[in-house]
Order: structure tokens, then sequence, then C-alpha cells
């Protein structure tokens, strides 16, 4: 396998020495409203994320329409218990007829649309739409026929890990780079809805990057943006967060999204904890820090004295600023004599005494 270490789709460049790929998946937040799809597009841009993903798919492309127990979400299921795939599917899937106003508003905003394809009729639309990057989700992480699909089109991959063994992983790697893949990335992930912090496993970035040779960043389902910025510390490339005009409006996935303003912050704080995760190993002061020594603390004399006077610590005191001998030194300089008369705020030097 021969994947490149940094991914480029259009202007954009993904990989170590790039600041955070920020995506924000709209997924089912659109409600079935077209309108607020194209306000949650605008609200993206606006945050200065770069990307802007949807799903590809139908209720009946994904799933059929059954009733028994393999297809109900689990009862104690904290958002979607007790709705069976089909309904879930249907109400949170964005129509097709809606992904090129969605790609012309985000194309026309600065953004990179693009989608998870979860089967071939899919592919064929985004590839009609002339899309420049897709997505394979978690659970298609195991569907390698359609990861072949998808690495032929010759467009870079970002793929979800979320659930997957090392071996899976492996598997659908392969899989890719053998249709033609040269452009992958992975994503760490945990695929629960919302996901704990303590189930990130951020060290699995890391182990992913070592492994496979790729670019990785974190698919994110925790609350707030904490758990994304500590990733980019640990090496992530690239951030997914699901993202909603408001929570309090409710929607499939409202509950674990980001607000716009959240994802402003994203976008802002990862940026800073990139920058902060390249500054240089040094042990020392900074250049920055130069001019902050100076209120290092050192020896002053604090009173005016005479020529003989006994060194005390009445007037030999540590103070700030630096220029004088080193705090230390006092129990070397107490009870020794003044040389010469010497002014209150004068920093005490060997030869003064």
């Amino acid at each position: 396998m021969a994947f490149s270490p940094e991914v480029r789709v259009g202007p954009h460049s993904i990989g170590r020495e790039y600041p955070p790929f920020v995506i924000a998946e709209m997924s089912g937040n659109h409600n079935g409203d077209l309108d607020r799809a194209l306000a949650i597009v605008d609200a993206v841009a606006d945050s200065g994320a770069q990307a802007l993903k949807i799903q590809t798919y139908t209720a009946d492309t994904i799933t059929i329409d059954a009733d028994g127990p393999a297809f109900r979400v689990e009862d104690g299921h904290g958002l979607w218990g007790g709705r069976t795939l089909h309904q879930l599917y249907d109400e949170a899937h964005t129509p097709w007829d809606w992904h090129r106003p969605i790609f012309d508003r985000a194309r026309q905003r600065g953004l990179l649309p693009f989608s998870s394809p979860f089967d071939p009729t899919a592919i064929e639309l985004l590839e009609g739409l002339g899309v420049e990057l897709y997505k394979t989700a978690s659970a298609e992480i195991v569907d390698l026929p359609l990861i072949r699909q998808v690495a032929r089109t010759g467009k870079p991959i970002v793929m979800s890990t979320g659930m997957a063994t090392l071996r899976e992983v492996a598997a659908a790697v392969e899989a890719a780079a053998g249709a033609g893949c040269t452009d992958l990335v992975l994503l760490a992930c945990t695929a629960s809805y919302p996901a704990e912090p303590a189930d990130a496993r951020l060290h699995n970035i890391g182990l992913l990057a070592d492994a496979f040779g790729v670019p990785v960043g974190l698919s994110d389902h925790t609350l707030g943006v904490a758990v994304s910025v500590a990733a980019v510390a640990l090496g992530a490339v690239c951030l997914e967060k699901h993202v909603t005009l408001d929570r309090a409006d409710g929607g499939v996935d409202s509950a674990f999204s980001l607000e716009p303003a959240e994802l402003a912050r994203l976008r802002s704080e990862s940026e800073a904890a990139w920058q902060a995760a390249r500054s240089p190993r040094q042990i020392g002061p900074t250049e920055s820090e130069q001019a902050v020594l100076r209120l290092r603390r050192s020896l002053y004399v604090v009173q005016d004295v005479r020529a003989g006077d006994e060194v005390t610590e009445q007037n030999v005191r540590s103070i700030r600023p630096a220029g004088g001998l080193e705090p230390d030194e006092i129990s070397t300089v107490l009870g020794r004599r003044f040389s010469r008369d010497v002014s209150r705020g004068t920093p005490l030097a060997w030869d003064l005494v």
C-alpha cells in the first residue's frame, strides 16, 4: 500500500503540516426542510469550517421496511430507542433532489461539499455532482465491495473506523488500495451517539497513523469541543462534528451536535491546539519570554546605606525585577559590609559588598 502522507482536495491540504481540516456533518439536522438545510450550510461557512458533509441514502437503499427485532433500535437507546431502522432513516435522510442545491450553496460559500454514499446508486449521484471527496461511514467499513467502488472513482477517501478491529481496518484499507485509492484519511471514532469522553480512545490516532502510514483524524460524537481539541494535540489532522442550527429545535442528531457558535470555537481552538503541538521541544526561555525575564526576582538594596554598613535582611531583599545577584546568594552576603554608599533601588552586585 502506497498512500500519500498528506491529502490534497481542491485548495485544501490535510496532513500534520496543516491546520486541522474541520468537517461539519449536517446528517439529518435539516429536519426535513430544505431551507433549514441551506441555513446550516451558511452557518457552517460563517464558522470558518472548511467542509460540509451530508449522507446519501434513502431508507430503502440502506435497509428494508421490516419490524423484526434485528430491524429495530434497542428500546433503551436514549435518542432512537424503539424505532425501526426504516423509520429512522426515512426521517434522517437527505432527499436526493436536495443534493444539488446544497452542494451549490456550499460551493458558493467557499466550502468543500461531500458525502457518505451507502450504495452504488449514491456514488453515481455524487459523481454527477462532481464530488471531490468521499467519506465511508463506520458501519460500512465491513462493506468491502462498497469501499472498492468508492475507491475506483479516484477521489480521496475519508474512512471512519468506529467499532472496527485493527484487522477490519486493515481489510478496508487494503480494499481501498487495491481498487486504486492513493489518498486516504482514517478517522478514529467511537460510534455511540452521544459518545462519552472516557470512551474516546484518542491514542488510537497515533496507533492508526503508525499502523497504516496515512493521515488520521477524529470523528467525534462527544458533547462540546474539548475532545476534538485534545485530539489535535495528539496528532489529529481533521475533525468531523455534527452541526445543527439550534439543539432546542430537535432532530435525530441534534442532542450531540454543535451549534454554529460552538463550531466556530472548534475551528479557532483546534487551530490553536495545532500551533501549540507544533511548538519546538525546548527547555529555556522562548523569544517571546525574553521581555518577561526582567521580571524575575533578584537581590536589591531596599534602603539607603553607607559604606561600612552591615548587609541585613532589612536593607537587602529578593524582589522583582532581575538585575541583581540571584536570590540564593542572600545567605552569602548577609553580615558582610557595604563597600560604598548605595542608594535604595540599586541591584546588589559583588563589588558593592
